[in-house]
């Protein structure tokens, strides 16, 4: 998995709301059923049994490359009560960039562009005129190719099957996402979303 990481992405600034989900890097998610409900059937000897549910959760998970550009999908494991995957986003930096090649003669737009590879820190700290943070334009726009709609059409996707086969099934609102910061938390992560089945009993998402 390492050849996946190593040299393709930023390290991220720890100011998330500067930081837009849109931009290349390695993210692990975390999907739970609404109110941590056991629908996606158990573990048994440390390994997980899927129910109905379970096997659809599974299966659109490895449909989101056919209905997503510039992705590729890590580890993935369905639990009893939630989901572990790792979403890579590679090449929507460079599909960005074209469409501000036009005004690449423009010092400000220059300037903007490089914001795409630079922490906060590198930055000015008090730009010249009030702005919304990237974050306060993600909760108005979620926008295209991002990890806000890739994981909310996954979530669509699983629901509509769900429901088609008279499930009675729904996701909690939100999900979790931890941006990647190295090689070694790629490796980490990993190896966490392989083995949580044989640690399930020591889950934070565990329940009876």
């Amino acid at each position: 998995m390492a050849e996946k990481f190593q040299n393709k992405y930023r390290v991220p600034s720890a100011r998330l709301q500067h930081w837009d989900y849109g931009w290349d890097a390695a993210y692990f998610i975390t999907i739970c059923t609404k109110e941590r409900e056991c629908l996606f059937d158990e573990i048994v000897n440390g390994s997980m049994n899927l129910s109905g549910l379970g096997i659809i959760a599974d299966v659109m998970w490895y449909e989101i490359k056919n209905h997503a550009k510039n992705i590729e999908l890590g580890e993935f494991v369905v639990m009893p009560n939630h989901v572990h995957g790792i979403i890579i986003l590679n090449g929507n930096d460079e599909t960005n960039a074209k469409g501000v090649a036009d005004n690449a003669n423009d010092p400000h737009d220059a300037h903007v562009e490089r914001r795409h590879a630079l922490s906060l820190h590198d930055q000015p700290q008090s730009p010249p005129q009030p702005q919304k943070t990237i974050g306060q334009q993600r909760f108005q726009n979620q926008g295209k190719n991002t990890l806000s709609s890739i994981v909310g059409g996954y979530k669509s996707a699983v629901t509509k099957h769900a429901h088609r086969l008279q499930f009675n099934f729904a996701w909690q609102s939100r999900f979790h996402e931890h941006i990647i910061r190295d090689e070694n938390s790629f490796q980490t992560i990993s190896h966490y979303i392989v083995n949580n089945p044989a640690n399930w009993s020591v889950d934070k998402f565990h329940t009876a």
